[in-house]
């Protein structure tokens, strides 16, 4: 083998492995935008649901809540449990990328800049 190409096969091998890196980094993208997390507040009688990225998908009130009277409590739950269901997707997407980092032997907190 020619001088100074000795570690060419090495290069092939860790660029294959940043490919596979990186298409399983577009899966777990995927993965997230269809994961559903729910977000409570009020003891469960306001539920916010949101995708692992944190998209707010759907709210749910249970209508016992509902007088005039209440209505700054009423805003006060739902802002919570939107909250809770963001915070809850934040953990998820965490999760998810310290498995897949773990399958490539990285740092579960490596930054990524996507």
């Amino acid at each position: 083998m020619m001088k100074g190409l000795e570690g060419l096969g090495d290069l092939s091998g860790m660029m294959k492995a940043a490919q596979d890196m990186q298409e399983k980094m577009a899966e777990m993208q995927a993965d997230l935008d269809r994961l559903i997390v729910t977000g409570e507040a009020g003891g469960g009688l306001v539920k916010a649901r949101a995708t692992a990225k944190g998209e707010l998908t759907g709210l749910d009130i249970d209508p016992s809540i509902f007088r005039s009277d209440d209505k700054e409590i009423v805003e006060d739950l739902i802002l919570a449990a939107i909250k809770d269901a963001q915070k809850r997707a934040s953990d998820k997407a965490q999760e998810e990328m310290a498995k897949l980092t773990g399958q490539f032997g990285l740092p579960a907190d490596m930054k990524f800049p996507f």
